[in-house]
């Protein structure tokens, strides 16, 4: 693959992880805010796992869907194993995600929004090299 169809298929994926982020941040605000209001910090957890979650299940469909688009990658993605991968990536990230929520809410005392923001540019990079490393390559 040229580094031209590197760039574009990355172009494909910034779309792809930014619809997921949408999906993600609603599903974290929705939470937090009418689900879990009167928790806290706590709450801000448990729905930053809920919205990553239905991100990465998001970004899973339109992944192998959308940007990975050649028929022998997405032969690759589409089996158990794959989506195994991929999951264990997106729990890496979920990882990352919970670390820097904490380190920006708790440690900096930064809008959790605004930190999301932050962390998730970061998560978006590791998701994109480590799929397309150990998955669509």
């Amino acid at each position: 693959m040229n580094k031209k169809m590197i760039f574009n298929e990355f172009i494909r994926y910034i779309f792809v992880g930014g619809a997921a982020f949408i999906v993600d941040v609603l599903t974290l605000y929705v939470f937090k805010t009418k689900v879990f209001f009167e928790l806290g910090d706590i709450g801000i957890y448990i729905s930053t796992a809920l919205g990553f979650s239905a991100g990465l299940v998001f970004n899973y469909i339109f992944s192998v869907i959308f940007v990975f688009k050649s028929a022998k990658e997405q032969d690759k993605g589409r089996n158990i194993f794959s989506f195994f991968l991929f999951s264990l990536i997106g729990i890496i990230g979920l990882f990352l995600t919970e670390t820097g929520m904490y380190a920006g809410v708790d440690l900096f005392h930064i809008n959790y929004l605004i930190t999301k923001v932050i962390v998730a540019t970061i998560v978006l990079i590791w998701n994109y090299v480590a799929r397309k490393i150990l998955i669509f390559t």
